[in-house]
């Protein structure tokens, strides 16, 4: 009887600790690796309700023909599990999804499904301004060129 106190005292002080749902809209640069590396940008946009969050992301790596590796256009849909409010101006993340990709490299082209996971950290500089930082593990279908790819990224977020 008192862990279900305690479960429930605990779940009670989090969601009044919790604001309501907020929005925001991140456009990023940054870098994706498989064998080599290459310039990634892209935009995300999302929406978090205290520990949950939802994501849509669309990115585009850029082709590099001297080694080979192809252009990689993806559209994930991510949910995030992350820290309620900021800790001395940092909200932390983890997430997992996952969506449709697309590889190009002359003419040669594969379409798929994909996913995703990864972690990050939201900065936050003044309101309604973040940095954010971060990382993600592709895992993409069989026909891929690079079946697994990790990309690292930095962006600029808007909060509404």
């Amino acid at each position: 009887m008192s862990r279900t106190l305690l479960f429930f005292g605990l779940l009670i002080i989090v969601i009044g600790m919790a604001k309501p749902a907020a929005a925001d809209l991140t456009a990023f640069v940054g870098s994706t690796q498989s064998l080599s590396d290459r310039t990634s940008t892209g935009v995300a946009v999302g929406l978090s309700l205290a520990i949950i969050g939802f994501e849509f992301e669309y990115s585009n790596t850029s082709i590099d023909n001297l080694q080979g590796k192809t252009e990689l256009k993806s559209s994930m849909f991510n949910v995030l599990v992350q820290s309620p409010f900021p800790i001395s101006r940092l909200q932390f993340y983890g997430t997992i999804g996952g969506g449709l990709y697309r590889e190009r490299l002359g003419r040669s082209r594969a379409t798929g499904l994909g996913s995703n996971m990864g972690a990050g950290v939201k900065v936050s500089l003044m309101e309604p301004i973040r940095l954010r930082f971060d990382y993600r593990s592709f895992r993409l279908g069989k026909h891929s060129a690079s079946r697994a790819i990790q990309r690292f990224y930095a962006g600029l977020t808007l909060d509404f």
